[in-house]
């Protein structure tokens, strides 16, 4: 059965994704010895999973997260925290970085004009990236685990979220907390996201048949 857990280095869909994350930043290291990494929406921790499967003797990782969101001290892993808004980081100039990685954010950025935004700034600040996102047609939605919810219209959905607990979110205690849950995710279609990455391919990650969630990969060797 495949480990799903979001937390654990044998979850399957994050340990390929690794690994063909791992294939770009092997380019930029042969070719320039280093390569600088910026995780978009990320947190210390995911790094720390997979430290065994990267080669941080020659990459260093900068997570741009908001500030209320925790960071865990990474030890002697080139990984550092910076507090920011990923849909606009005017603090990095054009191509500051080798590779921009985004794990299961840009569902989570708001309205659709934030989208546009942080994907401006993904293909803004690297020559290569590899943005990952949850497909919407899937019918689980990942992150309430829960068949067809995200499907249903929001004045369901929040009454779900107040009747019991749903994956991620606990049950909620009013009708505030429960939209805060209803809103969270707003996950993006192929279409959309070929549409956001027009110069990246649009690599799909299946589970029985079905495309689970999207990879916009755009890789520019160095």
């Amino acid at each position: 059965m495949f480990n799903i857990s979001p937390v654990s280095q044998n979850n399957v869909f994050r340990k390929r994704r690794i690994a063909r994350l791992n294939e770009i930043v092997a380019d930029h290291v042969a070719a320039k010895g280093h390569c600088r990494l910026l995780d978009m929406g990320g947190t210390t921790g995911f790094w720390r999973v997979w430290r065994d499967e990267l080669d941080f003797a020659h990459l260093t990782v900068t997570c741009v997260n908001l500030p209320e969101v925790r960071q865990e001290d990474t030890g002697d892993l080139p990984v550092v925290a910076r507090a920011g808004n990923a849909c606009a980081m005017p603090e990095f100039e054009d191509n500051a970085f080798d590779v921009v990685f985004s794990n299961s954010v840009i569902e989570h950025v708001g309205l659709w004009a934030n989208k546009v935004a942080f994907a401006r700034e993904a293909r803004r600040l690297a020559p290569s990236h590899l943005i990952q996102t949850p497909n919407f047609w899937f019918p689980v939605d990942p992150h309430s685990r829960f068949a067809f919810l995200h499907w249903l219209p929001r004045p369901v959905v929040y009454r779900v979220h107040m009747a019991m607990r749903t994956g991620f979110y606990p049950k909620t205690v009013d009708l505030d907390e429960a939209m805060t849950y209803t809103e969270d995710a707003d996950m993006l279609d192929r279409r959309q996201m070929a549409h956001l990455f027009p110069d990246a391919e649009i690599e799909g990650e299946t589970f029985m048949l079905m495309t689970k969630s999207f990879l916009a990969v755009r890789h520019k060797k160095p």
